[in-house]
């Protein structure tokens, strides 16, 4: 699997629709400081899920969406799209090519698209997890992420290693499926204590219903 095109409009300082085609090889954009180098690669994470607009060097999450400067009108929507080769079929769907995309609006709402179906982050967290693409995982290093690599505690390290021999997906279902288990025991102990306040009531009423039987 790789990386076929990068697709964007309104993200950060790209208004207008920009695609990228990376052909297999090592594809190198160079260009001064401010031409939005860094933002490619922020575009990539973003599209992936990443969640902290902090990381994406912003305050808020509509910070990602053209603001306008000169002559331009700020937008109103950002939109990034990855084309990936799925060929192999390392990703279990019935795609040869997988095109994932991430829209957000100013009015806050936001919607993850695979082939341009509409999906959720979790579903699509899952599908690609298991070939080492996420937000904060190895696939895109920025710029400083290799002296954090090295300077990251083990525990930190230990993200990375899971990400390679993906066991991080299987991780993250068993971490869901223990908050589930935990949210039902609290019902199910709810419950109980409900049917233990509600007893004596019962008695009553069964009680009152034995009597009103034996008059009639």
């Amino acid at each position: 699997m790789h990386l076929k095109q990068l697709e964007l409009v309104g993200f950060k300082s790209f208004p207008q629709r920009t695609r990228l085609r990376f052909e297999p090889g090592i594809t190198a954009i160079v260009g001064p400081n401010g031409s939005g180098k860094s933002n490619l690669a922020e575009a990539l994470r973003w599209a992936l899920g990443e969640q902290s607009a902090r990381t994406l060097r912003g305050r808020r999450a509509e910070d990602v969406i053209f603001a306008g400067g000169g002559a331009r009108r700020p937008l109103g929507m950002a939109e990034v799209s990855l084309l990936l080769d799925n060929s192999d079929g390392r990703v279990p769907l019935p795609y040869a090519e997988l095109v994932v995309t991430r829209r957000l609006y100013r009015s806050g709402e936001s919607e993850y698209l695979l082939n341009g179906a509409r999906v959720r982050l979790r579903d699509l967290h899952d599908w690609l997890l298991g070939v080492g693409l996420g937000p904060d995982s190895y696939c895109v290093v920025g710029q400083g992420t290799v002296e954090q690599l090295i300077l990251q505690r083990p525990e930190e390290r230990r993200v990375l290693i899971e990400d390679a021999a993906d066991v991080r997906r299987h991780t993250q279902r068993l971490a869901e499926t223990e908050q589930k288990l935990a949210a039902t025991a609290g019902n199910l102990q709810r419950a109980r204590d409900l049917a233990t306040a509600l007893a004596p009531e019962v008695e009553r009423l069964r009680a009152a219903a034995a009597r009103a039987e034996q008059r009639a």
